[in-house]
């Protein structure tokens, strides 16, 4: 399955040359004119990526990539900005705000297309290694089922971080659970906040080191 990708700019040709760019890789490409019809399309369906301008009216990139690391939903897609300034400021503040990559418009389409793939390849492996991890953790049945919470987690705390480990998405954790997807949003907000943690994969692996996945 192709992988999907989010681009967002403000200027119609250089979105649309970016479009055609990724298109004729292979890769599925939606587009977005702003960070807030971003917001909407990745409600509609969600990216392995999203590529975006810094220097947007209204909602910028910076904000865009603020609201996506602050959402436990869209906490791990990969964001690499577009920007015509090849400023030190404008790169820092790119990567506190939790950027992947930084490329200075005009882009070289050699060059992006090396760095979407690299990100998606490297994604993928942290992926295969998580749940191969998963697949070889040993102990005995019961302990493993055994709920150990630590205690700074509450009971609904850490059974939600047991089964981020085990790979499942907020939609299967809230039906494993019986609970609406919005709780389990919260939990895992809750998590990464009070482990000063910034995605999933540090929650799973931590849960992960502990052996209790199960």
């Amino acid at each position: 399955m192709a992988k999907r990708l989010l681009v967002v700019d403000d200027e119609a040709k250089l979105l649309r040359a970016v479009a055609v760019t990724l298109r004729e890789e292979g890769y599925e490409v939606t587009t977005a004119r702003s960070g807030a019809e971003a917001l909407v399309r990745l409600n509609e369906a969600m990216p392995d990526l999203v590529i975006s301008d810094i220097r947007m009216p209204g909602m910028d990139g910076y904000k865009l990539a603020r609201s996506l690391r602050s959402n436990a939903r869209t906490a791990l897609i990969p964001i690499i900005f577009l920007t015509a300034k090849d400023e030190r400021a404008d790169r820092l503040a790119g990567i506190r705000t939790g950027a992947d990559a930084y490329l200075v418009k005009p882009f070289d389409p050699e060059e992006l297309i090396a760095v979407v793939s690299n990100i998606l390849t490297r994604v993928e492996r942290t992926s295969a290694e998580l749940a191969r991890l998963v697949n070889t953790a040993t102990g005995d049945e019961s302990s493993l089922n055994a709920f150990t919470p630590e205690e700074d987690f509450t009971e609904g705390e850490a059974r939600v971080a047991r089964l981020v480990a085990d790979g499942l998405s907020n939609k299967e954790i809230a039906a494993e659970l019986n609970l609406s997807v919005r709780t389990i949003e919260g939990h895992i907000s809750n998590i990464l906040s009070k482990k000063g943690w910034s995605n999933r994969v540090e929650i799973a692996r931590h849960i992960l080191g502990r052996g209790e996945t199960g």
